[in-house]
């Protein structure tokens, strides 16, 4: 394969540096979200006009292989006809009725019946809001106030939880938030990620105060960091013993790893269950539901207040609702996930060997720039960075589009095709024969 360079956009004269500019005028950073920015790993962030299959395409008519995934919803790849008809023939019945629809029923039945260990859902917006809620609903049941969570684990952006976080604050350098109160963290204790006697010594010292332990079951928010052999179990059997509840945060996992989530995966069922991405087939949701004497705790049944004038709305519903049916009724989808995923983790971890170390759970991967393990926070924060970037962009000049991030989890779609995945294996081991002839 011969490699050419191409799509660079470093001058402002392309029409993604003048939306860019433009954009930085009246938007904060001028992305509405921050790893957007590609400060992380430098230069203009490609602005995209439309997307189908496993493929996006930006404003200056460059395309690319697309290994983001809008950050996870799409599994499936973009613009699935059927998902297209369906949100189509909602369309011209209406947005949002501010009432109950079927199509709400439908979506929280399928998830029962996919998530063993959620009898009962709660819809709302964002993956930041079910955490949220599902926290609140964790505080109401058990009485008690103390949450853990563990450094470089991401659960949206609401106060009590924006503390040693991963995502973007991480590829920020910047693990906390201003503007939250300190009074908003006290009752957080922070944990290390695959540490169980860390854990132990929280729930030694505040007997009876935890009301729950939170947890990405897979964390992919410091880049993908697999548990080790029995860290859920532990977790599970901690939180019994101690009366906590056992919250999985599969926002990413769900409906990902398998038609289960990650608990399926494992075989672990937690208490409340937060799901997003996936479950909305690409249009904002959120979900948090668990067993049934938990969640009617939530109003209106229960004490616990939470209501949303868009939650549940038919548009996000029905492209759920056909997401879920496809994955159901296509079980060899998760075979093919992770048949490509594993090919381009093994073609990684030959090519770039005694420089990187590749994590993949199913069909997440990342390519950490490090010789070492990856299997704490640590470990990954001592990656390094700068190689990454230029891995970053020697793929994104030929046409192969990355998270913009060393810290973000990469997707693989069931619309990658051979030939996608082919270009995208040669493409790294060029990189990587670069880097080493630079280096000679």
């Amino acid at each position: 394969m011969v490699i050419k360079r191409g799509i660079k956009l470093e001058n402002r004269n392309s029409q993604s540096g003048y939306l860019f500019d433009r954009a930085q005028k009246c938007i904060p950073g001028g992305v509405n979200s921050p790893v957007r920015a590609f400060r992380a790993v430098g230069g203009t962030p490609r602005f995209m006009q439309r997307a189908e299959g496993d493929r996006l395409y930006d404003v200056d008519g460059n395309e690319y292989i697309d290994y983001v995934c809008a950050f996870g919803p799409g599994i499936l790849g973009h613009s699935i006809p059927r998902v297209v008809e369906a949100l189509q023939r909602m369309c011209e019945k209406g947005f949002c009725f501010g009432a109950p629809t079927e199509q709400e029923v439908q979506l929280a039945e399928l998830i029962a019946e996919m998530v063993p260990s959620i009898e009962v859902s709660r819809l709302v917006n964002s993956g930041t809001e079910a955490v949220m809620s599902a926290i609140r609903a964790a505080r109401g049941f058990t009485g008690r106030d103390m949450i853990v969570k563990f450094r470089g684990c991401y659960h949206g952006h609401s106060d009590g939880l924006l503390v040693k976080a991963g995502s973007g604050a991480m590829t920020t350098s910047v693990p906390d938030s201003a503007g939250v109160p300190t009074g908003y963290t006290n009752d957080t204790k922070i944990a290390e990620y695959n540490d169980r006697a860390g854990v132990e010594n929280i729930f030694k010292e505040n007997p009876g105060k935890i009301a729950a332990v939170i947890v990405e079951p897979v964390a992919a928010n410091m880049g993908v960091v697999p548990p080790e052999a029995g860290f859920l179990e532990f977790l599970r059997d901690i939180t019994k013993k101690d009366g906590a509840l056992l919250i999985f945060d599969e926002v990413i996992t769900g409906f990902r790893l398998s038609l289960g989530g990650a608990q399926s995966y494992y075989g672990i069922e937690p208490d409340i269950t937060v799901l997003g991405k996936v479950v909305g087939g690409g249009i904002p949701i959120g979900v948090y539901g668990g067993r049934r004497e938990i969640m009617n705790m939530v109003s209106p049944v229960g004490p616990v207040y939470q209501a949303g004038t868009l939650s549940g709305n038919p548009i996000a519903t029905t492209a759920g609702i056909e997401t879920l049916r496809i994955l159901r009724d296509n079980p060899e989808i998760y075979r093919n996930l992770d048949e490509k995923a594993g090919k381009i983790a093994g073609r990684v971890q030959d090519a770039g060997k005694g420089r990187v170390q590749v994590n993949r759970v199913g069909s997440l991967i990342t390519v950490f720039f490090t010789p070492h393990p990856v299997r704490t926070y640590e470990d990954a924060a001592a990656s390094d960075t700068d190689s990454y970037a230029r891995y970053f962009h020697f793929l994104l000049d030929h046409g192969i589009y990355l998270p913009p991030s060393q810290f973000e989890a990469m997707f693989v779609s069931e619309a990658l095709t051979e030939q996608d995945l082919e270009k995208t294996c040669e493409c790294i081991e060029a990189f990587f024969e670069t880097e080493t002839s630079l280096e000679e």
